[in-house]
């Protein structure tokens, strides 16, 4: 039997104003149901400029508690339109403890479960270990009316790793919010390996496991308070694959806009049967992936 569903990303710019940035959102999620979009996917940190360019902290207050004003709100919206939300959020735990998170909004409006970033980057320009404690939950999907859902967090989607454990748990769909751009200063050429092999990677990882796939991304250009540090160009191109990878939908560089696609559970059964990489895995031999490095 099928399993159609229709799936979307909202692919946004972010400003400074985070009422203005979540109006935006609601705006996106609005019109991708009214395409008939039964989940949707929003950006990494959707509600503020990307803060991590720099180390300061006055940006610990935009964090806030899980539940909180914003599952409360888009909570509220999923229930009105009947559908299934994964936003991304600045999540406070407890004093001295935050964590870049992925919610996920049932269609009743509860949480169903939530993911907390494990890969954490600290590179120029993206200074996340200053503000993000590592993730504690996992790669545990989370199970939804529409589907069970293996979300990871931007730099997770650079790791086999992740995406191969979600599908073993059970993960029907793998969905990356992600905030991710260029150097303003490279050169194009530079520019088109960085953005291909962000493509190519997440590509890879529906293919290894026959699954769907959701990337998200912002776009603009955003800069850092200090206006001499580096700024940031997002690069959009969120996109839509299917379970060998196939390109659905895909977004473009610089604009806001809805990414819409079908996509078939059901194809994923049809796809491990043709390509048993499950069935043919050598887990006996794989103990020394536990390691950091094969000396």
């Amino acid at each position: 039997m099928n399993q159609q569903l229709k799936v979307a990303i909202v692919q946004q710019f972010c400003m400074q104003d985070s009422q203005e940035n979540i109006a935006q959102s609601v705006r996106g999620i609005r019109e991708a149901a009214a395409q008939r979009a039964k989940l949707i996917l929003l950006p990494e940190l959707h509600k503020s400029l990307y803060f991590c360019q720099m180390e300061d902290s006055q940006y610990f207050s935009l964090a806030e508690t899980i539940p909180g004003p914003s599952t409360e709100l888009f909570g509220k919206l999923a229930k009105e339109l009947n559908l299934v939300l994964v936003v991304s959020l600045f999540e406070r735990r407890a004093p001295g403890i935050y964590h870049n998170t992925a919610v996920v909004l049932d269609t009743d409006g509860s949480i169903a479960g939530k993911y907390r970033k494990m890969h954490i980057p600290d590179d120029p320009g993206y200074y996340e270990k200053f503000y993000f404690t590592p993730g504690d939950l996992g790669f545990i999907p989370i199970k939804t009316s529409i589907g069970t859902l293996g979300v990871l967090v931007c730099w997770d989607q650079w790791y086999p790793e992740a995406a191969r454990l979600m599908a073993l748990a059970g993960a029907e769909i793998l969905l990356y919010p992600s905030a991710i751009g260029w150097d303003p200063n490279d050169t194009s050429d530079e520019k088109q390996r960085q953005r291909d092999a962000w493509i190519t990677i997440q590509r890879s990882h529906a293919i290894a496991n026959g699954l769907p796939l959701l990337a998200s991304n912002r776009v603009g250009i955003e800069h850092s308070a200090d206006q001499n540090q580096a700024k940031i160009q997002f690069w959009g191109t969120s996109f839509i694959t299917g379970p060998q990878g196939e390109m659905l939908a895909q977004g473009s560089e610089s604009s806001s806009e809805i990414v819409l696609a079908e996509i078939n559970l059901s194809r994923t059964e049809k796809v491990r049967q043709m390509w048993p990489y499950f069935r043919d895995r050598r887990i006996d031999a794989y103990s020394s992936l536990t390691q950091r490095y094969l000396d």
